[in-house]
């Protein structure tokens, strides 16, 4: 299929072909009918990426400093790694559609295929011409609305979350700044909520379409008649309301807000135009400052959005899903008319030239829309189409993992951040292995990935892949919650597998993964413990020698805070924080003390955030792991000690490592950047993948630092030390 995307680096515009995205449980595949390009936010963004690098930075203080941040914990050229993959990615455009469903997921029983849908998101309700789309982000469109009509839904709802914002009533005034898409909808919610509507826009041709619309008179930002207007409609108080709806770097929609206003009015940004407010002029008519979120609650919520928990209507009346419902209802009865905004239909194959006479001001509009094939007339039936996936008639059997063939033929499953940054610049370049085929759930992630590193091919179906006999080992680097189950399928495929840390986040998960295992006698397995082929630490475990007692470990994680929205946050299906990630610092521990634990204990801050788990080892050997969030955020992320026999091994975060003791020995010179392991630790896995010789890490060993990882949640939970059963 097609799609609209656009390289940030570079700024280029470009109709890709991507893989079909899968039909996930809990949503439905959508064939787009018409998109709607949000002439204010998307060309923003246009406009952004054809900025020089400083021009983005400026435009983005808040992205400059979190790569500051970034700098500090991990090193200039892993950030450097990190920053420049993402820019130089293709990322999607549009986030209000209307399409047919095409295939309806698990779990959905609203809608079915042949239902016209109004889609919202801009993760799911891109300009493309398929899109899964989760249950609370679309809403069934009535027989009688045009889909072209349909396709302002969520647009629609931005400004209708605005309005209710505002909490306007019947009679009053208010002032809308900024005639744009969305300064001319709120302009039409407001007078169909009786409320009377002046309009503030240099354009006059703006101006005019929102008299027509509703407003009782519009006119330029600088004209004293907007002010006497104000005047003579609130007999000199000033409106109830100001409504933001323009943008641009300029203060004056703040300013003249506060200056027609009433004493104790309401100001309502929507838009995203300069805030710095006027102390005195805000002060003195205690002015209530309010921003609208987006499409309406539910927005950047992760559980409403993605998993469909929605909110009891007698708390919260109206959500994202509802504001969507309402604003198609208003259309379908006509009290608010979206046909005078269309300035353009295009047809999606044009999107490109479209995009580019828009940034070039050749294309005048309030509102252009993408026609997709098969609606030159909208009485058209919908085209359903089969997805270009291939599934496979045969299921395959399991069978022992044999030696591969040279080159090794890697498929990945998952192309996020690290797989993109820590992972796949390492293989791209390496001789003897072919990067097959990447999976991912959506379509251009895989799209980059194939562009960027040079995969053969790129798909959204995982069942191709493990049926694919010419694929050797299948690397499994996605969301926590479903590294288990992958990892279980690949194997029983007859796959070397490559799994990120965690092996798996429960015990059954775990029981899981080891009887597939047993069923197909296939135990080629590696989880990302990168850490243990570190050069560095590796010398300096050389450097410390053989030791004959009991050793003392402290490893101190300086994990910091995570940022809000992050996925790692989703406790309920991605596991908690330790449970992600400390298999690493268990791995490492194990690793250096020569044995795997017999028995952990966890204590815990309030909250379960700041951990101390002490692991004890056959010996008498102990560990202690500090994974603490509340650190000081330029400290060191990683220190580790070891104390053995009068000497002590220091590792200061992959930088600088030293061995004290009858001789002292200190790494000679800085590196050029943290090497945590990640490209020996591949290079030794393929290896064995093309040699069928033995996997980098024994499995018993990634059993017993899994098991280890999730004994600090039943040791949380008792207060005990928890014995690992089966230790050796």
């Amino acid at each position: 299929m097609k799609q609209v995307v656009q390289n940030y680096r570079s700024g280029e515009l470009a109709l890709l072909d991507v893989p079909v995205p899968g039909c996930k449980p809990g949503g439905v595949l959508v064939r787009s009918a018409y998109s709607l390009i949000s002439t204010g936010t998307e060309l923003m963004k246009v406009s952004e990426a054809g900025m020089s690098m400083v021009g983005k930075a400026r435009s983005r203080p808040d992205q400059v400093a979190k790569v500051m941040q970034s700098v500090a914990t991990n090193g200039v050229p892993a950030t450097y790694r990190k920053v420049m993959g993402k820019l130089d990615s293709y990322t999607p455009l549009g986030y209000s559609l209307c399409g047919v469903v095409e295939e309806v997921g698990a779990g959905v029983d609203d809608v079915k295929a042949g239902d016209l849908v109004a889609c919202a998101g801009n993760e799911h309700a891109l300009h493309a011409e398929l899109n899964w789309v989760p249950k609370n982000l679309y809403t069934p469109v009535p027989d009688s609305l045009a889909p072209r009509h349909a396709a302002f839904g969520t647009v629609g709802s931005i400004a209708l979350q605005g309005v209710r914002q505002g909490e306007s009533r019947l009679g009053e005034v208010a002032l809308v700044i900024g005639l744009g898409l969305i300064g001319q909808l709120v302009v039409q919610l407001l007078a169909a909520s009786g409320v009377r509507v002046v309009g503030v826009d240099p354009d006059p041709v703006r101006c005019e379409l929102a008299e027509r619309l509703g407003a009782v008179a519009c006119g330029d930002p600088a004209s004293t008649a907007v002010e006497a207007t104000v005047a003579e409609l609130t007999g000199g108080h000033g409106v109830d309301q100001v409504y933001l709806a323009a943008g641009g770097g300029s203060n004056e929609p703040v300013e003249l807000a506060a200056r027609l206003c009433r004493d104790r009015g309401r100001v309502v940004d929507i838009g995203k135009c300069r805030l710095d407010l006027p102390w005195n002029a805000y002060y003195e008519k205690e002015l209530d400052v309010r921003f609208s979120r987006s499409y309406g609650p539910g927005r950047y919520d992760p559980e409403y959005e993605l998993e469909g928990r929605d909110y009891p209507i007698g708390y919260v009346r109206w959500t994202e899903r509802r504001n969507l419902a309402c604003f198609i209802d208003l259309l379908a009865r006509g009290s608010v008319d979206v046909e005078p905004l269309v300035s353009h239909i295009a047809d999606f194959e044009d999107a490109v030239e479209t995009y580019r006479t828009l940034k070039d001001g050749e294309l005048k509009a309030v509102a252009v829309l993408f026609r997709y094939p098969g609606q030159a007339g909208e009485a058209a039936a919908p085209v359903v189409a089969v997805p270009a996936v291939a599934v496979p008639t045969e299921s395959t059997k399991p069978s022992p993992a044999r030696a591969a063939r040279t080159p090794v033929r890697l498929a990945f499953v998952g192309a996020g951040n690290y797989a993109t940054s820590m992972l796949l610049p390492h293989l791209a370049q390496r001789d003897g292995v072919e990067l097959a085929t990447v999976v991912t759930t959506t379509a251009l992630s895989a799209a980059n990935a194939q562009r960027k590193f040079g995969f053969a091919g790129a798909t959204t179906d995982l069942d191709s892949v493990l049926g694919d006999e010419s694929i050797d080992a299948v690397f499994v680097v996605t969301r926590h919650s479903s590294h288990a189950e992958l990892t279980r399928r690949a194997l029983l495929a007859g796959k070397s597998v490559f799994v990120e840390k965690p092996l798996a986040l429960t015990e059954d998960e775990l029981a899981g993964v080891l009887a597939a295992v047993e069923e197909s006698g296939n135990d080629r397995l590696q989880v990302g413990f990168n850490r243990r082929f570190a050069p560095l630490l590796q010398e300096a475990r050389k450097q410390f020698g053989a030791r004959t007692g009991p050793a003392s470990l402290r490893y101190l994680v300086n994990a910091g805070r995570l940022q809000h929205g992050s996925w790692y946050l989703r406790q309920g299906t991605e596991g908690s924080r330790f449970a992600g990630e400390g298999g690493h610092f268990i791995d490492t521990a194990s690793w250096l003390l020569e044995a795997d634990p017999v028995s952990v204990y966890a204590v815990a801050t309030s909250g379960n955030e700041d951990l101390q788990v002490v692991l004890r080892y056959p010996d008498g050997s102990t560990a202690t792991i500090s994974y603490v969030t509340t650190g000081a955020p330029g400290f060191p992320k990683e220190t580790l000690d070891v104390l053995a026999d009068g000497k002590v091994l220091r590792l200061d975060d992959f930088v600088r490592a030293s061995v004290h003791g009858p001789r002292k020995w200190v790494s000679s010179r800085l590196p050029k950047a943290r090497d945590k392991g990640q490209s020996a630790e591949l290079a030794a896995f393929v290896k064995a993948v093309r040699t069928g010789g033995p996997m980098p890490v024994p499995l018993a060993s990634l059993v017993a630092t899994t098991a280890a990882t999730l004994a600090v949640r039943a040791g949380l939970a008792g207060g005990a030390p928890v014995t690992l059963a089966g230790a050796r």
